[in-house]
């Protein structure tokens, strides 16, 4: 009997550490929500990646501006990857059937970077709207930073001489 309520007592104290975890857990996962929920006037898009059933149930994070992608991943540890739009050279979507039943897909991109030279946008909804919106934008910042696309390539093949 000793032993039992001794067993129980255990759990017990197991359980409430484990619920006081999921509440800090969630805590820190909806204050960096509403960090990102605040669109500032520069954003033109905003969202996280999806994951079971297309929801946003992740700590990554998109963010489109007018002159850069942002990729913010992490929980306590926070990275945040920035590409210029004009340095971005080919974009391509995809999505798999399971995508496609919850309208979401992958946007791969092919910059010119040198630390991300092929990056993947993640189970993001609407990836078919998104990828235009991205197209459309890096052809503006192509055209307002004067780079044309023979120039990439010719600034590629000058490095590797």
């Amino acid at each position: 009997m000793l032993n039992l309520s001794l067993a129980l007592k255990n759990i017990i104290v197991a359980l409430g550490v484990a619920i006081a975890l999921i509440i800090i857990a969630i805590i820190i996962y909806f204050s960096i929500s509403l960090k990102y929920n605040n669109k500032d006037k520069e954003s033109i898009w905003i969202d996280r990646k999806r994951t079971l059933f297309g929801l946003p149930l992740s700590f990554t994070i998109y963010e489109l501006t007018a002159k850069r992608l942002l990729i913010t991943t992490g929980l306590l540890t926070i990275k945040t990857e920035e590409i210029r739009l004009y340095r971005i050279l080919d974009i391509t979507y995809t999505a798999n059937i399971f995508q496609r039943i919850f309208n979401i897909g992958d946007i791969i991109l092919n910059t010119t970077d040198k630390t991300s030279g092929r990056l993947v946008l993640k189970n993001v909804k609407d990836a078919n709207k998104i990828k235009e919106l991205l197209s459309d934008n890096v052809e503006i910042q192509r055209k307002e930073n004067r780079v044309l696309g023979r120039e990439i390539m010719e600034d590629d093949d000058d490095e590797e001489n």
